[in-house]
């Protein structure tokens, strides 16, 4: 039989491509994935990667290998939700994965609400803006601004983030819109609907300066450089920024929470998913 510890290096190797970036996602060093790879590789007499000079493709016997390997984790993970779910009591870590939009201009304040409500649960709030597989128990719980499609979660919308142009109570233009330059994201974000939402409002006025999230765009209307499309709820209570009326259409994003089905009748789950919804609902379902 062999170890199910190579077996999961293999795994990482053949999802992620290179040695080093399986090694990453394990937290073990480069010569512990290598190691393992060849163990594997002498309890199956067979090879199962070729390794090049900066990545690693699997074999034809790896890639038969790998489909049920991904199954045997599968389990292997539904296992470990079950017994945590069923035997979790009312304290741990729960780790919350939310956009850094809400985690550092909403979730965040209302951290010490939670700690006084639940003192035996530390809630581990990720700040981030991929998501994560909740399958693999990256997180517990997820806040994401799409509607999930995974079958295997339970979800629940838990409001809109409507947004709103603002500028500076200085911007020079605030009352003549024909001269309005806008504050934007950069290139790479094009794509986001975000983006294009402001480039729709913009119709041919200038960007007059592009920035990687929201926050930096908030500062940067401040100083009266633009106008910023923000989240109301950011907006609104900046007392250096005043709303501006447009023409076009308006824009909110929808917010959701998502915990895998295996979880969420854990007592520590349960008492997040009911506190993120009860504070998200003071804001988002009044929009």
């Amino acid at each position: 039989m062999f170890d199910w510890e190579n077996l999961r290096c293999f795994i990482a190797v053949a999802q992620t491509g290179s040695l080093s970036a399986a090694a990453r996602r394990l937290t073990v060093d480069h010569a512990t994935v290598s190691r393992r790879i060849s163990a594997l590789e002498a309890e199956l007499k067979l090879r199962v990667i070729d390794r090049l000079p900066r990545a690693c493709r699997l074999t034809s016997a790896g890639r038969q290998i790998l489909e049920f390997a991904e199954q045997m984790e599968e389990h292997a993970f539904a296992i470990e939700r079950l017994a945590l779910a069923e035997h979790m009591p009312m304290h741990g870590v729960v780790t919350l994965s939310v956009p850094p939009v809400l985690a550092n201009n909403f979730f965040a304040n209302h951290l010490h609400e939670f700690a006084r409500l639940h003192p035996g649960i530390r809630l581990s709030m990720a700040s981030q803006a991929q998501r994560v597989s909740l399958g693999r128990r990256e997180a517990d719980l997820a806040v994401r601004l799409i509607r999930p499609e995974e079958p295997q979660n339970v979800t629940r919308k838990l409001g809109e983030m409507t947004f709103g142009l603002y500028a500076s109570h200085r911007y020079a233009h605030a009352s003549t819109p024909a001269d309005w330059a806008f504050i934007g994201y950069e290139a790479q974000f094009a794509e986001m609907p975000h983006q294009k939402w402001l480039q729709s409002i913009a119709q041919g006025r200038p960007i007059v300066c592009e920035v990687s999230d929201i926050t930096t765009q908030q500062v940067a209307a401040r100083t009266g450089v633009g106008v910023a499309g923000l989240p109301v709820f950011i907006g609104d209570s900046d007392p250096d920024l005043q709303r501006l009326p447009f023409d076009g259409e308006s824009f909110s994003r929808e917010i959701w929470l998502v915990v895998h089905a295996d979880l969420k009748h854990s007592p520590p789950i349960r008492a997040v998913i009911d506190f993120v919804s009860i504070v998200t609902s003071r804001v988002f379902l009044q929009q």
